[in-house]
């Protein structure tokens, strides 16, 4: 070799699907790259660069020499709207591949600056959502990079997103009419699952829980799976420990697979990261710590129903109800848009009796509020974001699941793991006062809390040196993302 050829860093390019969670992983995974150092080029929708530069100010995005952020049209109408976007429409244009030539434009532009200027290298492999694969591996291959698909969920979801071929071809989907909703039809148990016990068909994701077979939603989800096995490997946000039958299941039938997570514990360990910047397309609301400082350790009920999720008008007053009469203090939040249709207005005589123990925000800094001393119980809708980062903070969960994946993770939150209790999809005030008493105050909640205890550590175990999540980001790292195809 030439010994005045200059080293240039690997470069990473990171691409997200468009809602808040999966950018909020994706970018997580993306720091966790630069501080090992790779040059990082993340990639938003132009709707969504927008809504960072209103939630974190109008310099957040600037970057870093080696960390730049970009943007790619969406294929959607324009909207200044500050909410999440239609995901029927946004799966729409992935799946009609309109992101496909922006996101090609986009690789030979920064290919072609490498060539003309020195701080930018030419890319060296493409981290993906999973579910942008149907593109992302074309636009890889054209390249001749590698490939990496970064799946944000469960191991345990992305094994229920896997079958939905297999619930076709044995005839369980879509649906043959909508009395199958209501019927016991989904109560089926299913046993052909590798790695997976005693999962009934209304555990799997929902988005096969449909009488249309050309319905968007689901076959987004399904062709979002058909290409991993041409991916150069699996990165899937969860730890050995946690998921073992179901993971080695997954190794069996993909290329690499590796979990690395909880993603935070490892960027727990990265000395202060120069790109001090957050996650969240809205503005978070940071008043909430104070408030939580003034509280007695594990006293605070937590409730958010993350960024997506919506329910009727009558759900918000049995919530706030059971969370009234069970007396305790609580910490919820409530986003402009919980509520289907209208505002969440809360009713008057429900903040009277509740202001001196209660507070209502739109948004938070999550992650800090689970960690926080005060906090002993968390209501959530199951998200899987939500439900690591509670494990990976010691806190027992009550899960009231929306979609999608989120069944699955109450499923094993509840059944697997012991760390949860399920509230019945038909909210009811005695039974919200009854569980948060119970989880908060009673036997079972204690018992949720010792286990919870237990995953916690071993989620740091497997970030720490010589753990399963540490060393398998050290294999991704050197056996696949800085390899030279």
């Amino acid at each position: 070799m030439d010994a005045t050829a200059v080293v240039t860093k690997p470069h990473a390019v990171c691409i997200p699907i468009p809602t808040q969670s999966h950018i909020k992983a994706m970018l997580k995974f993306a720091k966790l790259l630069h501080s090992r150092g790779f040059h990082i080029t993340f990639v938003n929708t132009e709707f969504n660069h927008k809504r960072f530069l209103k939630s974190l100010g109008p310099d957040s995005l600037d970057g870093l020499p080696d960390f730049r952020f970009k943007a790619v049209p969406d294929g959607l109408p324009d909207s200044d709207e500050d909410a999440t976007q239609d995901l029927i429409l946004l799966a729409d244009s992935i799946r009609k591949q309109y992101f496909l030539a922006p996101f090609r434009g986009l690789l030979n532009k920064l290919n072609n600056d490498a060539i003309s200027t020195s701080n930018n290298p030419p890319v060296t492999c493409i981290v993906s959502d999973g579910f942008l694969s149907p593109f992302t591996i074309t636009a890889a291959q054209e390249v001749g990079v590698p490939s990496v698909l970064l799946y944000t969920f469960a191991a345990c979801a992305f094994m229920g997103f896997m079958q939905f071929r297999t619930l076709v071809q044995k005839g369980l989907a879509p649906l043959k009419d909508e009395s199958c909703l209501t019927n016991g039809y989904l109560e089926t148990v299913i046993d052909w699952i590798p790695g997976m016990k005693d999962i009934r068909l209304k555990d799997l994701p929902t988005l096969f829980r449909t009488t249309n077979p050309d319905d968007i939603a689901f076959n987004f989800k399904m062709e979002g799976t058909d290409r991993a096995h041409e991916a150069s490997a699996i990165v899937i946000h969860t730890f050995d420990a946690l998921e073992t039958d179901v993971l080695d299941a997954l190794s069996s039938m993909l290329p690499l697979v590796y979990p690395i997570g909880p993603l935070q514990l490892h960027l727990n360990q990265v000395p202060e990261h120069p790109l001090n910047i957050g996650y969240s397309l809205w503005k978070e609301e940071t008043e909430c710590l104070e408030w939580l400082n003034a509280k007695a350790p594990d006293s605070v009920m937590y409730i958010n129903f993350g960024s997506v999720a919506v329910m009727k008008p009558e759900d918000l007053v049995e919530f706030g109800w059971g969370l009234a009469n069970s007396k305790l203090p609580f910490f919820w939040v409530i986003r402009p848009d919980l509520v289907v249709g209208e505002s969440a207005i809360l009713q008057p005589e429900f903040v009277a009796e509740t202001k001196e123990r209660s507070l209502i925000a739109s948004w938070c800094p999550q992650e800090q509020v689970l960690n926080h001393p005060s906090v002993g119980g968390f209501l959530t809708h199951s998200g899987w974001n939500s439900t690591i980062e509670s494990l990976t903070a010691g806190v027992p969960m009550l899960c009231w699941p929306y979609f999608c994946d989120q069944q699955m993770n109450c499923h094993y939150t509840c059944n697997e793991w012991g760390i949860g209790m399920e509230i019945s999809n038909d909210v009811k005030r005695d039974e919200v006062e009854k569980l948060v008493k119970e989880l908060m105050e009673g036997e079972k909640g204690k018992k949720l809390k010792n286990k919870v205890m237990e995953w916690k550590k071993l989620a740091k175990e497997a970030t720490g040196p010589n753990g399963s999540s540490y060393k398998n980001l050290d294999n991704l790292v050197n056996q696949v993302l800085l390899r030279k195809t």
